[in-house]
């Protein structure tokens, strides 16, 4: 374990922590395949029904760490793109679990981005996000360009990256970018308590309706249609969904099994 990052498993959510709060924990190496192995660790974990993202300190992330870049031997700029950032999205993306990220203060270039990349985003109210890549002539990559004006729109996209503007979490949250805001006092609890929610419910329907949210951001019409007459039979052959309708004819609680 690389003490860049924080792990733990409580009740079926396995919570990863950036954990470099001295340089707003931004990315190195280190940290940056740590994360990867993590992702690939709880994909492999069947114990684990989602997983909870946050930074520790003020920060939840800067994004890349300048340090390294500007090192003697520092590694080339597209490789850290192809090595770094290109397979934590595909991670983030691709895994059959889904990812409740925390934002817990500022997230800024390729973490502003990882974090946009998540199922569920949350913030506290004094998180702010900025795309600060043009500042030093750069592109946004980690999927910014690919993420962010499909959720936001085109037009507000194109300003925040090509002016750097830094906005708020409120902000961000009336653009559509994140789910919801949480004062300073609540976050941590009510941020935890969506995973906790998340990891109690019927774990293959959420991983077929996270694969149908890949599929949509490139499929027509008729061939989402298709998707979703394929994923509605499989998630209609699960164990949770016996429990779901039986639980709603006997008027009760529910209790999947992620099964």
């Amino acid at each position: 374990m690389t003490q860049t990052l924080q792990y733990d498993i409580q009740d079926g959510i396995a919570i990863i922590r950036f954990n470099r709060p001295d340089v707003f924990n931004s990315f190195n190496r280190e940290m940056a395949l740590g994360f990867q192995d993590l992702l690939d660790t709880c994909e492999k974990n069947k114990s684990v029904r989602a997983i909870f993202l946050t930074g520790n300190g003020k920060a939840f992330c800067a994004g890349q760490d300048l340090a390294e870049v500007t090192a003697s031997e520092a590694p080339f700029i597209e490789n850290i793109v192809a090595e770094h950032y290109n397979p934590i999205v595909r991670r983030i993306r691709e895994i059959e679990k889904p990812i409740i990220c925390a934002v817990n203060g500022v997230a800024a270039g390729a973490g502003a981005n990882l974090a946009l990349a998540c199922d569920i985003i949350v913030a506290v109210e004094t998180a702010t996000f900025i795309q600060a890549f043009s500042k030093i002539g750069l592109i946004p990559d980690s999927a910014g360009t690919f993420f962010l004006p499909k959720l936001i729109g085109f037009q507000k996209a194109s300003a925040l990256m090509m002016l750097g503007d830094k906005i708020s979490a409120m902000e961000a949250e009336k653009l559509g970018m994140l789910y919801k805001v949480f004062s300073t006092e609540e976050f941590e609890s009510a941020a935890f308590d969506i995973a906790k929610t998340i990891s109690k419910m019927p774990t293959l329907g959420l991983v077929y309706t996270k694969k149908l949210l890949n599929a949509g951001l490139t499929n027509n019409l008729n061939d989402q249609l298709d998707q979703e007459e394929i994923y509605q039979s499989k998630a209609g052959k699960t164990n949770d969904y016996k429990e779901g309708v039986q639980a709603f004819l006997e008027k009760r609680k529910p209790e999947f099994t992620g099964t």
